[in-house]
């Protein structure tokens, strides 16, 4: 090999052994990695709850049209939610179940904020129904709170599981009083 040959092979290195090869070969990396990155954004984004759905992530209830032993039924988030004015009597029913009978373990302190006021998500937790129960002459079943007619669970005045086979209490959502006639769900 020549000493020309040698210099120009020698000068095709950097000091640390990189050519521009590496150089070539990292700059297509990085932008591989960003391409896919940028691909991928859309796939990842379409996962996000819709902005309908999102627009719905909090909803304000009026509750002082609602009289005592009457419910509201609103929709959040897609899905039915009863808020009911409890009498002192659906109150003191739902305050003397002993919590260890319970299948679901819940007091009534536990769920309720003002004992008056019971807001739960309107769906069964067997397969998804929603119960009934809303309305004063519909079956309550043998409780007084809900009945879900398509397999047979009875809930009580507090929205908890008591007979069927319902394994949970109607759920109950995040909510504040925003005073004393607003409920703000979500």
């Amino acid at each position: 090999m020549s000493a020309d040959t040698k210099t120009k092979n020698d000068n095709s290195h950097s000091e640390n052994g990189e050519t521009r090869r590496d150089f070539m070969q990292l700059l297509a990396s990085a932008f591989g990695v960003v391409g896919g990155a940028l691909a991928a954004w859309p796939l990842i984004n379409s996962l996000n709850p819709a902005k309908d759905t999102l627009a719905l992530a909090t909803v304000e209830v009026d509750i002082s049209g609602i009289p005592k032993g009457e419910a509201k039924t609103i929709m959040w988030q897609g899905k039915p939610v009863f808020v009911r004015h409890r009498t002192e009597e659906e109150i003191k029913m739902a305050e003397a179940v002993e919590v260890q009978s319970l299948t679901d373990k819940q007091s009534d302190q536990e769920r309720v904020q003002r004992p008056e006021w019971l807001v739960t998500v309107g769906v069964c937790t067997h397969l998804g129904c929603v119960p009934v129960g809303q309305k004063m002459t519909d079956t309550r079943g043998d409780y007084g709170g809900w009945f879900c007619p398509c397999h047979g669970s009875h809930y009580d005045t507090s929205g908890r599981i008591r007979k069927g086979p319902a394994p949970k209490n109607l759920a109950v959502p995040p909510y504040e009083f925003i005073n004393d006639t607003t409920i703000r769900i979500g």
